[in-house]
């Protein structure tokens, strides 16, 4: 493609050289640019693109996007060998970019993007399942992977792709003939651009609460709600929770815009009525169409009526009727999310990806209300997060659970030890009954060895992961094999 033709829609640019030249592949990353690149230059938290930018050159591009505030002395060095661009924001200007580079492939299928603190992964898989059996063909991009129908494409390693690689499997969809693309849509890749050009037809806002304050994420909620609900801007239809304290105040915040509501408790446009819970399961009333129908899902738990509220007006939108509904959500099984381990011992333990004050209190008030026994919560907090929430959710899991082992999840760069005794700390103020164990494999296997039948074990916080992060390293930790493994003597 004529790099002129990639850079339409951008304003504000400073160029020198040709634009008339081919350009064969779009990267941020200078390792890996082939020959006839566009290479984008993004400084980033810990890593500065135009420091890489001669060796993407070597590497074979042959024009390059950079910061119109790029230092003097590399620009000089670069003047002679590639066409330059200039622009004032090089993350909107590569998801732009990107979008022209594949031939702006979401606007060739149905795309619906869902936000929320919590619930985002279960509500697109259940949604996804829903459309299938209304036999449509659905892409999904997500936290735990990207799949097209039943074909995963690759494990993720972030809720929601860089915009070079979104556009790259937006591609790979449309060339598959998906009739939708469901896509979870975070926070920071609203605030970063990620999703800029992104021709969205359904948006949804499951929820807020208290997540990713960091300096690497957002500094404060304000920024942090108002990241998340940018994703309305770009929708044609927006639906939101009516429950939650915050979201219910958008069809206010955003009078211009279609927001529908669904929920439990309030006035909303979806409702669910006579809800039953049980140790494996919920069910309730909800009008699709014309007529009251009696919804079942083998995912115990209120936030599960939430999530398939929101799953079930992404597919009313889309035309689907009552019955693929009703027989999607009976059939449905997510990831890391309320997962039950299968073991030789048959012990009640579940794997979950809470990881959140919210979403640890949900998980626990969830399972204490129907386990016979204790219920013993194993669980830590990530590194380079948000550090506020460590005492809060030991303070959470002291007063719901009946025994907790405090332990390690991904430390990255911090110290384990520390983020162990910041989440003591808020244990101390309940008279919940604990341990602290570091190592987490061996944390998950004093919670094995003093649980009885009548007992439910909780592995929160990091459901589908199959690493653990330390260092900048991701080390093999699947939770469904070490619990195995422990049971099984290995």
């Amino acid at each position: 493609m004529k790099l002129k033709n990639i850079l339409v829609g951008l304003e504000g640019l400073k160029v020198k050289g040709d634009l008339d030249i081919d350009i064969s592949n779009i990267e941020s990353d200078s390792r890996k640019i082939k020959k006839n690149g566009l290479f984008v230059a993004i400084k980033g938290f810990d890593v500065d693109g135009h420091d890489y930018i001669k060796t993407a050159i070597e590497n074979g591009a042959v024009a390059v996007l950079a910061s119109i505030d790029i230092d003097k002395k590399i620009l000089k060095e670069i003047m002679n060998d590639v066409t330059i661009i200039l622009a004032p924001d090089t993350r909107y200007a590569l998801a732009i970019a990107s979008c022209n580079f594949y031939d702006n492939p979401s606007r060739k299928f149905k795309l619906v993007g869902i936000t929320g603190t919590k619930g985002k992964t279960t509500t697109s898989f259940m949604a996804k399942s829903i459309l299938e059996k209304a036999g449509m063909k659905v892409g999904l991009v997500g936290t735990i992977a990207i799949y097209i129908g039943d074909k995963k494409l690759e494990d993720s390693d972030r809720t929601t792709p860089e915009s070079s690689k979104l556009q790259e499997i937006f591609a790979k969809m449309a060339k598959a003939k998906c009739d939708v693309v469901i896509m979870e849509v975070s926070s920071q890749s609203l605030k970063l651009n990620r999703v800029a050009g992104c021709d969205f037809d359904i948006g949804v806002f499951t929820n807020f609460s208290e997540d990713h304050i960091s300096p690497k994420e957002h500094p404060d909620m304000k920024d942090y709600f108002e990241s998340k609900l940018k994703l309305f801007d770009m929708c044609k239809t927006c639906f939101t929770n009516a429950d939650d304290l915050q979201t219910s105040k958008i069809p206010k915040l955003l009078p211009e815009k279609n927001v529908l509501t669904y929920g439990i408790d309030n006035f909303c446009n979806l409702l669910a009525k006579d809800i039953t819970v049980t140790s494996t399961a919920v069910d309730y009333k909800v009008k699709i169409g014309t007529r009251n129908e009696r919804i079942k899902i083998d995912i115990p738990g209120r936030f599960s009526v939430y999530n398939s509220l929101a799953a079930i007006a992404i597919a009313a939108k889309l035309g689907v009727s009552a019955e693929p509904i009703k027989e999607a959500l009976l059939d449905i099984k997510v990831p890391g999310r309320s997962e039950l381990v299968p073991n030789k011992k048959d012990l009640n333990i579940m794997i979950d990806y809470a990881h959140s004050p919210e979403s640890l209190e949900n998980i626990l008030s969830a399972v204490k209300s129907y386990t016979k026994g204790r219920v013993i919560n194993v669980f830590g907090c990530g590194g380079d997060r948000d550090s506020g929430k460590r005492p809060i959710m030991g303070e959470i899991s002291g007063r719901i659970a009946d025994y907790t082992v405090i332990t390690s999840d991904n430390p990255r760069t911090e110290d384990p030890e520390q983020i162990v005794k910041e989440i003591e700390a808020g244990m101390k103020k309940t008279n919940g009954k604990y341990t602290c164990i570091v190592d987490r494999i061996e944390a998950i296997k004093y919670a094995i060895n003093m649980a009885n039948k009548n007992d439910l074990i909780v592995l929160a916080g990091k459901g589908h992961e199959p690493y653990q992060e330390i260092n900048g390293k991701k080390y093999p930790f699947d939770e469904r094999i070490i619990v195995n493994d422990i049971i099984n003597g290995k």
